[in-house]
């Protein structure tokens, strides 16, 4: 269906494929999987046609259709989410433009001489609607929008309104909608909560096109892919298993190769040691020539590629009291919308609590009173005795110093800090080399919430208040976070939409529903068992 017949592409001086290949057939399922950089968008850009490879071709059967989904949205306004999203829908949005146009001129007293071929040419293309189903294209394009979070009046309004992240949505209900013959999804998991995330799972496992993704969450590329091809110095290398799969296959073959390298050295050495001992004596020369011809011969094993992967271990936190916060009859609203009537809510020391609710439920409203950062509007939110808050929000990476480096950054806040432990510390959280002169205003979002974490987990706070820790991290940070973070004595208060680390750090959950809070004893993984569902509102 899509073939890469090796490919080689190098963007300046770095060289991203060195004559790669592989394909996508129809139907499959595939993950496509590398370190940041390897070269994973410029892929996707080369089968839709925007760069074309430097050598080798892609081959792309005649007829498929291709959707693609990428970080980068573009300009969206003007019209509605629901107009948006239809535009997308391939022939059928064509046909459905061509039959507002024609209703446009039909209603034109200017072309009544034109009307008699108006109107013929009107019913052909109506007929051609109904073949593609096309008034059916509103209610799947709402149900869509629907399952990826949007209510009815964010549908109907200006699209242009929306912030980046609902844009996105938008973008990829466009391509969900359209059910190309295969989907190209850049990070479809970015920006999208738990309930969308399992809902857009639950639509990808329906899917009967080929598809091709990459996504930092370990869960969702688990439960959906099939296959998985990844790129690494600039090879491409095919796994035909889940992402689980794949990362046991990679280790066990990094460990044959491993040994594999370890046994030619030993016997490179021997031959070596051979040739310098009896190079110089005459006896010996033709067995001496005999094994330089050898080892030149030999093709040399590499050592397996290392993924740099460096752990954070916390220093200990300072001992907090039992009681770490405590809400007493917290009422909050926003306007005419109430969130909260009479909360009473506590942490104690040593629990871990995840909060989980639909859109607008108050999952960071919750954070924001714990963290001081909002007010009740009546009732108490109270802090206890030798509490050492660290609060990590998504607006914390736009209160970084644009023209400070991320060193500089880390400096200011710890000027007592030796340079070697600052160096370490930003090596742990993935600035390592010239990656730490980089001014802060230069970095993407996941460089500035690996900074962000960095300064909040460096003098460790005994109480840990995270919204959304994990967006925009890689896959490799979230497990070096996950591990770190399981060792972590203080206490927790967090909203994620990572599976992984829902299950791996929490031992409580808080459930906000219409009908009202629920907490269950134990954590993620018990919630799912007794509730029998992943998130509030979804049935399994």
């Amino acid at each position: 269906m899509i073939r890469l017949d090796g490919i080689s592409k190098q963007n300046g001086h770095q060289i991203l494929f060195i004559e790669a290949s592989a394909a996508l057939q129809r139907g499959e399922k595939v993950g496509l999987v590398g370190p940041n950089g390897a070269g994973k968008s410029t892929l996707f850009r080369m089968i839709t046609g925007e760069e074309p490879p430097d050598e080798g071709q892609i081959v792309v059967d005649r007829g498929v259709t291709i959707g693609y989904f990428s970080q980068d949205v573009g300009e969206m306004a003007g019209r509605s989410a629901v107009a948006e999203v239809m535009d997308g829908a391939g022939p059928v949005s064509e046909v459905a433009a061509e039959l507002r146009a024609l209703e446009a001129a039909m209603a034109d007293p200017d072309r009544a001489d034109e009307m008699d071929d108006i109107i013929v040419r009107y019913g052909e293309v109506q007929h051609r609607f109904e073949e593609l189903d096309g008034y059916a294209l509103d209610g799947r394009a709402r149900e869509v929008l629907a399952g990826l979070g949007f209510s009815d009046a964010m549908m109907d309004g200006d699209v242009g309104k929306l912030s980046g992240g609902w844009k996105m949505r938008v973008a990829l209900a466009r391509i969900l909608l359209m059910r190309p013959d295969a989907m190209l999804l850049d990070e479809p998991s970015n920006h999208l909560d738990l309930e969308s995330l399992i809902w857009l799972e639950q639509f990808l496992q329906g899917y009967d096109g080929a598809l091709m993704m990459t996504s930092h969450d370990r869960e969702f590329m688990n439960r959906i892919v099939r296959k998985v091809i990844e790129i690494d110095g600039g090879t491409l290398t095919t796994y035909t298993g889940d992402y689980e799969f794949y990362e046991q296959q990679r280790a066990q073959n990094e460990k044959q190769q491993q040994a594999q390298f370890e046994r030619q050295q030993a016997m490179l050495a021997k031959e070596i040691k051979f040739i310098e001992r009896f190079k110089a004596r005459a006896s010996h020369a033709a067995q001496v020539q005999s094994r330089v011809k050898k080892l030149e011969k030999i093709d040399r094993v590499e050592p397996p590629r290392r993924r740099q992967s460096v752990l954070f271990e916390f220093p200990p936190a300072p001992r907090s009291g039992e009681d770490v916060v405590s809400l007493k009859s917290v009422h909050k609203s926003y306007g005419s919308r109430r969130i909260y009537e009479g909360l009473d809510f506590q942490v104690r020391r040593r629990e871990r609590w995840c909060v989980l609710g639909v859109n607008g439920a108050g999952k960071s409203t919750l954070l924001k009173l714990v963290a001081g950062a909002t007010e009740p509007d009546d009732g108490s939110v109270t802090v206890g005795g030798s509490v050492k808050m660290g609060y990590f929000a998504q607006h914390a990476m736009d209160l970084l110093d644009g023209e400070r480096t991320v060193f500089e950054t880390l400096e200011e806040a710890f000027p007592e800090a030796g340079q070697g432990s600052l160096r370490t510390l930003a090596g742990c959280f993935g600035f390592s080399g010239d990656d730490v002169e980089k001014r802060c205003r230069v970095l993407s979002g996941g460089e500035k919430a690996r900074l962000v974490m960095a300064l909040m987990l460096y003098d460790p706070p005994n109480f840990l208040v995270l919204d959304e820790p994990t967006n925009h991290l890689d896959m490799a940070t979230k497990e070096m976070l996950v591990a770190a973070l399981a060792q972590y004595e203080g206490s927790m208060l967090f909203v994620s939409h990572d599976r992984r680390f829902l299950a791996a750090l929490s031992n409580r959950v808080l459930e906000l529903t219409p009908e009202g809070v629920h907490r269950y004893g134990g954590g993620y993984t018990e919630y799912v068992a007794r509730t029998g569902h992943e998130a509030p509102g979804l049935r399994s």
